[in-house]
């Protein structure tokens, strides 16, 4: 069965950092691109970061570049995203999604391209 679990949420204060993991099972992350999403309520999925298959190539939102860092364990079969300063308007519910059509080099942040998606993780940023 394939599968993509998120872990790694939960209640931080403003400030603070996770790392968020995405574990495949049912199938090998070595030839997809990765990507996290995110959901807060009443708004729109945004794109918060992908890296590629070769992990040669990654992507942040502008509100993510330079605190937050995406890296992928192919032996782990597992993904990361690491957080830091986080704020209160990253409080979202996090997906990871996972897509093997992309060029080796190439990942994207158009969440229709995907083709496996994780059951999501939240993050409560808070004081």
């Amino acid at each position: 069965q394939v599968q993509l679990v998120e872990s790694g949420g939960g209640l931080v204060q403003p400030g603070g950092s996770l790392r968020l993991s995405c574990a495949a099972s049912g199938f090998t992350l070595d030839y997809y691109a990765i990507a996290w999403f995110r959901q807060a309520p009443g708004k729109e999925r945004e794109g918060v970061s992908c890296i590629s298959s070769s992990s040669s190539n990654t992507y942040y939102t502008n509100s993510a570049k330079g605190r937050f860092t995406i890296s992928r364990d192919n032996a782990k079969n597992t993904v990361y995203l690491q957080m830091n300063s986080l704020k209160p308007e990253d409080t979202a519910v996090y997906y990871c999604a996972a897509v093997r059509k992309l060029p080796s080099a190439y990942c994207s942040h158009y969440g229709p391209w995907y083709d496996y998606w994780g059951q999501g993780t939240q993050v409560t940023v808070s004081s």
